[in-house]
């Protein structure tokens, strides 16, 4: 499979994000919590994980949704010299994601990726659902994504998902899969 760049896009948290590093960060750093592995994140959804209490939970989402967090969300190893050498070649990317603002994801892009604003785009959906008619109407045929549960209702809609290798998505599945950055630009037509 070689991808065309104008008929992709991607998912943020967890595919170009290590948001769930940041997470255990913030839950170890700042409450405490020392029990939680990346490795041990076997469900996309946190609620409920370790034992940790609904409203920690949510603190800690808050925080990094927010932009209201002490420590570094950092890239993916490989992300931004892949997204990199991709904006050269096709601009604007695009990025989909479920959070409910795009504002603290393109502040993020800007500064981590080194992408200037005017080189990418990002849909905030506020839901995982809504994210196919997004990539629908942009006429985008591959989306690069870290929640099983979004490839199976964007395969259904037609959408070649892509699914980026996480602990939380080791369930049997159909779709075409990369372990790294590295991976994922072989797919690429650059």
């Amino acid at each position: 499979m070689k991808i065309v760049p104008s008929e992709l896009a991607f998912d943020i948290d967890g595919v170009i994000a290590d948001t769930m590093t940041l997470f255990i960060k913030i839950a170890r750093e700042d409450f405490g919590i020392r029990d939680i592995r990346y490795e041990d994140i076997k469900e996309y959804s946190l609620h409920g994980i370790g034992g940790v209490d609904e409203l920690i939970m949510g603190e800690i989402i808050d925080r990094i949704l927010g932009g209201k967090y002490s420590g570094t969300l950092n890239s993916l190893d490989g992300a931004q010299a892949v997204l990199q050498k991709l904006n050269q070649q096709h601009c604007p990317t695009l990025f989909v994601t479920a959070r409910p603002s795009a504002d603290q994801a393109v502040a993020w892009i800007s500064e981590t990726l080194a992408l200037g604003s005017e080189r990418f785009e990002i849909v905030a959906t506020g839901s995982f659902d809504d994210k196919r008619e997004v990539l629908l109407n942009r006429g985008i045929r591959y989306f690069v994504e870290d929640r099983l549960e979004t490839c199976f209702t964007l395969s259904e809609a037609g959408i070649h998902p892509i699914v980026f290798k996480q602990p939380w998505n080791r369930k049997p599945h159909p779709f075409c899969e990369v372990e790294n950055w590295q991976e994922l630009e072989s797919l690429i037509i650059l």
